[in-house]
């Protein structure tokens, strides 16, 4: 009975976290060092601004819907067709991922990073300009044309938004794996963090354009906001190759030597003999050999080996937590929110939403500035927990609101109790799914695959977000605030997942953490040749050859738990 409540993470191939040691010896903080400072400032542009297109994107929806010229062009539209606008940039994002491994290998994360930005950039341009095919007449959305509708009002506004959705993934997978690689070991799990919190200035920024263009009588009010969807994606394309490349993905081409000028300019300001740099580039150039030893082309390898097929797993679900746990509902679907409860003036809606995106981003920096102080599955249970208690708490009053407006009266504390757990959702979804995503992401999947498996990530969070987005308000029109009981069934199920399959992957550099689910002796050779660096001076990082690096018998096999063990 005891092992039953016993979580069953079995991690085999974490290896001795050498360099994790190294960097913790190094006092001086990352502001005193020029060439550091100088790559964290501009990772913020070119990798942590890409979610601000997201960001953006939620909440221009989200308040284009209260806006009056959207809503008069696009004839008010409801249920389904307001679904699927929404859903539409998830179902770009879909269409794009089969592609994004083959992007990332063959142009790089910058190149992966440009290209994806200059598809976005066209899909605002669309967007901004779209035309409702019955100009000049006001046209009138009909549930029973549902197809027609479709076509004749906002086809080619759902269009731009599948072509933005189409160029983010890229951006994206490549952003979120060169912040890892690029960054110093002791701030990469506050960089991947706060990749996510440019999501919220993104939200800001449209809550912001949306409330002030509001009052605009003609189309501006709906058009000046659509089209500045495009300027997070202009910053990327002007400062990226201000960045440099991942060095792991130069050492996969043969290009060792400037990965190891990457390292020591940015992680050693300069010193090419430092103990650090000529350790991390050992541990390097020898996992990605190990990796790239054993790896298959194609899709097919990450479900040919149990440690992979657990990391498709985890992953899988992962992309699933992110968009089903409640937070479409209010990003996407607010005003209709507030509506429910006798909130149907529009500025005062706006005020609300600009209120709490500013809330967001407080406490999205507040909770990524927490995570090296904290385990990875302790937060990631905390979020959950704290999710579900919301919810629950969010439902009744809703439900409280509700049967008072049916009575004919107003039950303004419920009413009041139902904003509030709104606003108390933020930090709760912050603790986990914000914060730790990409990082979470970043070390669980090796470098040969990183791309791969953040978009299987990326496939089953945007498939759960176009499903949520497109039936969201079906739920909320046919069942009311019953449609509330489905998130809490499943965030109970997320909390139970979490338990039982989340590995802790805290306190090691991503090389020591690449084998986690495979064979330890894999792991044991990328600290073998650790230590031959830091202990022979006389030995070349960038040119060891891991071929005479041995330490017993090393590949990748299913470990067989002993009798009695849990795995």
């Amino acid at each position: 009975m005891a092992n039953l409540f016993k979580k069953a993470t079995h991690e085999i191939g974490a290896s001795d976290p050498i360099l994790t040691r190294i960097a913790a010896e190094d006092k001086v903080p990352w502001y005193r060092k020029r060439n550091m400072r100088f790559l964290y400032f501009m990772l913020f542009p070119t990798c942590m601004g890409i979610e601000l297109t997201s960001g953006f994107d939620s909440q221009l929806i989200n308040a284009l819907q209260i806006v009056p010229s959207w809503i008069d062009y696009f004839g008010n539209p409801q249920g389904s067709l307001k679904g699927i606008i929404a859903a539409a940039y998830s179902l770009g994002a879909i269409l794009s991922l089969p592609f994004i491994p083959f992007v990332n290998e063959k142009f790089g994360r910058r190149g992966s990073i440009f290209g994806g930005s200059c598809i976005m950039v066209i899909g605002a341009l669309v967007q901004g300009f779209a035309r409702n095919g019955q100009c000049p007449a006001v046209p009138q959305y009909s549930e029973e044309n549902f197809l027609a509708d479709l076509v004749s009002l906002v086809g080619m506004y759902i269009a731009a938004r599948i072509i933005l959705g189409f160029g983010i993934p890229t951006c994206i997978v490549s952003g979120s794996a060169l912040i890892g690689e690029l960054g110093y070991p002791k701030e990469r799990p506050v960089l991947t963090s706060l990749f996510n919190v440019s999501y919220f200035i993104g939200q800001i920024a449209a809550a912001g354009i949306t409330f002030g263009t509001n009052n605009i009588a003609s189309n501006w009010g709906w058009r000046i906001p659509s089209l500045l969807q495009m300027a997070p994606s202009l910053l990327q394309i002007t400062f990226v190759y201000f960045v440099p490349e991942s060095p792991r993905w130069l050492v996969t081409k043969d290009r060792s030597e400037e990965a190891y000028d990457i390292l020591v300019k940015y992680h050693a300001e300069g010193d090419r003999q430092s103990e650090f740099v000529r350790a991390e580039m050992a541990q390097i150039q020898t996992t990605i050999h190990i990796e790239i030893e054993a790896k298959k082309k194609g899709w097919s390898y990450v479900f040919s080996t149990p440690g992979m097929r657990r990391r498709v797993f985890l992953s899988s679900f992962l992309g699933l937590f992110t968009q089903w746990s409640g937070n479409t509902l209010i990003s996407y679907y607010l005003g209709d929110l507030l509506a429910m409860i006798g909130h149907t003036d529009s500025v005062f809606k706006q005020k609300i939403n600009l209120a709490g995106s500013c809330w967001a981003l407080v406490a999205g920096v507040t909770v990524a500035l927490l995570v090296p102080r904290f385990k990875r599955r302790t937060m990631y249970l905390a979020c959950t927990c704290s999710l579900l208690l919301v919810y629950i708490s969010w439902t009744i009053s809703m439900q409280q609101a509700l049967k008072a407006i049916s009575e004919g009266r107003q039950n303004n504390a419920a009413g009041a109790a139902t904003i509030a757990f709104i606003f108390i959702y933020s930090p709760c979804y912050n603790l986990g799914y914000n914060a730790l995503t990409y990082t979470y992401l970043v070390e669980i999947w090796p470098f040969a695959e990183r791309s791969r498996g953040i978009a299987i990530f990326q496939f089953f969070g945007r498939g759960a977000g176009f499903f949520t987005t497109f039936v969201n308000p079906i739920g909320l029109k046919n069942i009311s605030w019953k449609w509330l009981i489905t998130y809490c069934c499943w965030l109970a199920f997320e909390i139970c997942f979490v338990w039982f399959f989340f590995p802790e992957t805290s306190g090691r550099t991503l090389e020591e953490l690449a084998f986690l689910f495979e064979d330890k002796a894999l792991a044991d050779k990328a600290v073998v040749a650790v230590e031959k660096v830091v202990h022979h001076g006389d030995i070349d990082p960038v040119s060891i050859d891991p071929k005479n690096i041995e330490v017993g018998h090393a590949e990748i096999v299913e470990q067989v738990p002993e009798k009695g063990s849990r795995v």
